[in-house]
């Protein structure tokens, strides 16, 4: 089927270097474009579920240090500006 198409000036320029480069007629180019985007959009992705740690020991903040301060936080890791 033949089909005429407006294409962003810049937008074809790439397509027909990739086309040039991977030695594929723009239709080629194009269609497989098409088939990617058509096939990604038929099957929405399961989203992954990743448990996150939980910290479960003892301690806590160094004495002396607090915990509303940046500055002091910077300090006792070692960071000081």
């Amino acid at each position: 089927m033949k089909i005429t198409l407006d294409i962003n000036d810049e937008l074809l320029a790439k397509a027909e270097a990739v086309s040039t480069r991977e030695k594929k007629s723009l239709v080629a180019l194009i269609e497989e474009a098409l088939r990617w985007r058509l096939r990604s959009n038929s099957k929405p992705a399961a989203p992954v579920r990743t448990a996150l740690p939980v910290f479960a020991g003892r301690g806590g903040l160094v004495e002396g240090v607090d915990p509303t301060s940046n500055r002091a936080l910077l300090a006792a890791a070692g960071d000081d500006p």
